[in-house]
């Protein structure tokens, strides 16, 4: 069975020149999204590839950029596709993985994904050990210096006439205009 999808993500745009291209393809549905391509959710395509589910079915496209959000997400829709044996057809490219040709693209496709994602991994690492050879480390600097960490567990330890805590945890995290958590965090922590 061939079941189309179409995507339309400005309001100026119309689905109709996607929905008659997958009509005149011979699709028996057509499924058709009024969203961002770059949104993860699209509840339209998620029907159609419950609907493309049996070997040999196709899932028809006008184009390529229709169907995925990135060319990772591509990638992923089309091995999904390709592990229920059902082909993919992107009419105005003229790819159709049910041919040899079709398949090489997609691997290709693949490959090339696959590079681009070692490429950016090895930047982030080299950018990091530079950083770090500059004596720079990430994340947030901390909340409360070590004085106010000081003063902190004085409060905390602070006993009243009755033995009892003479400050809570709110109250100290109010003080220093922290979080519970943040204070907690410091109190857990064993002081050299």
């Amino acid at each position: 069975m061939r079941i189309g999808y179409g995507q339309v993500s400005t309001r100026d745009q119309h689905p109709e020149a996607q929905h008659d291209a997958l009509t005149a393809a011979g699709c028996e549905q057509i499924f058709i999204d009024k969203a961002s391509s770059k949104l993860a959710s699209r509840p339209e395509l998620t029907k159609a590839l419950l609907v493309a589910n049996r070997p040999k079915d196709q899932l028809v496209v006008t184009k390529l950029d229709r169907l995925g959000r990135s060319l990772e997400h591509l990638i992923e829709l089309s091995k999904m596709l390709q592990e229920r044996s059902v082909d993919l057809v992107v009419l105005d490219q003229g790819i159709d993985t049910s041919t040899a040709v079709g398949r090489m693209f997609f691997q290709i496709l693949g490959a090339i994904a696959e590079f681009e994602h070692a490429l950016m991994s090895e930047r982030t690492r080299d950018g990091l050990a530079a950083a770090r050879a500059r004596g720079r480390t990430g994340g947030q600097k901390p909340k409360l210096g070590p004085r106010q960490v000081q003063l902190a567990r004085q409060m905390y330890d602070e006993l009243d006439e009755h033995g009892k805590r003479r400050y809570t945890v709110d109250q100290i995290a109010a003080e220093f205009g922290v979080t519970r958590p943040t204070i907690y965090r410091h109190l857990n922590k064993t002081t050299p």
